[in-house]
């Protein structure tokens, strides 16, 4: 069996897109973090193709 070297990880790519968010929200109010995710929903709604 081959091993092959990861191009991208998908695990590390995910925490750093979470650390991101979580410094983002932690300066919100609540409503600031309702309205964000409103409108965030709304720009980048996609639907499965499966």
């Amino acid at each position: 069996m081959k091993t092959t070297e990861k191009t991208f990880d998908a695990v590390n790519f995910m925490r750093q897109q979470r650390d991101k968010l979580s410094e983002k929200l932690a300066q919100m109010t609540k409503e600031e973090i309702l309205e964000y995710f409103r409108k965030s929903k709304a720009q980048t709604t996609v639907k499965p193709c499966a």
